[in-house]
């Protein structure tokens, strides 16, 4: 297939006891499996348009996506994209705090990793429904926190993503069954800032 998940970095019980076992292994092999057999479907006839693009590419100029199946590869698509993310930066051995230019982007914006936190907490358990809480860069460095909808994809808005903080149920409930607070909460403790700073050095 074209598109694929990320290889998984870590054991599916390596984020205890912040996220469990069974929800990483059904996440990961469930969820995030559909979103790339659905992507590559789609895809299936329209390799002159996808020849030599990453995903990336793609969801980041959308009206460049055939009508026909602009919405489905914005939703499989953005299911792949952003859970890859979401995977990618978590670690059962995170770099706990930022350095270099990124610590100094995050002072300058929200004063304080904490505050930064905060921010980031909010957008993701204030987010209706299903989608992601975000903190991203704009092509100028400057770090933004946002939220979107369902598989929404900040690539589509023209920013980069560094953190993705997924809020869909999928995600959490085995575990935290309604209590999303608690879940964003913990999941800081897992999360690499070395990785973050990998993507905003980009």
């Amino acid at each position: 297939m074209k598109y694929d998940k990320i290889e998984l970095p870590y054991s599916y019980n390596a984020l205890e006891p912040y996220i469990d076992e069974e929800t990483v292994n059904i996440h990961y092999n469930k969820h995030l499996q559909g979103y790339v057999n659905k992507l590559n479907t789609v895809l299936e006839g329209h390799e002159k348009f996808t020849k030599g693009k990453t995903l990336e590419e793609i969801l980041s100029d959308v009206n460049k996506i055939p009508k026909g199946i602009r919405q489905a590869v914005i939703n499989q698509g953005g299911g792949v994209a952003n859970h890859n993310l979401y995977f990618s930066i978590l670690s059962p051995h995170p770099k706990k705090c930022p350095e270099g230019k990124l610590l100094k982007e995050i002072i300058k914006t929200f004063k304080s990793l904490e505050l930064l936190e905060e921010q980031v907490s909010a957008a993701a358990i204030n987010q209706f429904g299903s989608g992601y809480g975000w903190l991203v860069k704009d092509k100028h460095g400057k770090l933004k926190i946002m939220s979107t909808l369902n598989q929404d994809t900040p690539l589509s808005f023209g920013f980069i993503p560094l953190i993705a903080i997924d809020i869909w149920e999928h995600a959490y409930y085995l575990k935290y069954k309604n209590l999303r607070a608690e879940y964003v909460k913990n999941i800081w403790n897992i999360i690499d800032w070395g990785k973050v700073e990998e993507y905003y050095k980009k």
